[in-house]
């Protein structure tokens, strides 16, 4: 097993994509190696212009308490998830796509912010990547 981090990204909510960077950065960070799984909701972040587009998964008052969340976010200097996702990216970090989920939801490649994905797998891929990893995570 390899000081590797693994992470599902099952929902497209705000805080929970933000938290799966964030602890993604963070083993980065710390010299392991990390890929985010991107499935279901989670994957609909990863279509053009929609990294950004989560609700909050509690408290969102029709996307009021998503702006409070990012105001506050912003005075606690907590970098925005576009800033989290470049600098997973540039720290060699991975993404996967789910390729079941796109066929699911009707999504193609043409509809997906390419620069942002490293691979397209099924579950195989998922599997492959956890165990090989010394932490798994399902966000």
């Amino acid at each position: 097993m390899s000081e590797k981090a693994t992470i599902i990204v099952h929902s497209g909510d705000m805080d929970k994509l933000n938290s799966s960077l964030i602890v993604a950065n963070g083993a980065l960070a710390m010299g392991m190696e990390a890929s985010l799984y991107f499935t279901f909701w989670g994957l609909l972040r990863l279509k053009k212009n929609g990294l950004s587009q989560g609700p909050l998964s509690k408290m969102n008052f029709l996307g009021l308490g998503k702006l409070i969340m990012k105001m506050r976010m912003k005075k606690k200097n907590v970098a925005p998830v576009e800033r989290l996702m470049s600098d997973f990216k540039e720290l060699g970090g991975k993404v996967i796509a789910c390729e079941m989920t796109m066929e699911i939801m009707g999504i193609e490649r043409k509809d997906m912010a390419e620069e942002l994905i490293d691979e397209y797998g099924a579950v195989g891929t998922y599997i492959q990547e956890a165990r090989d990893s010394s932490i798994t995570l399902f966000i």
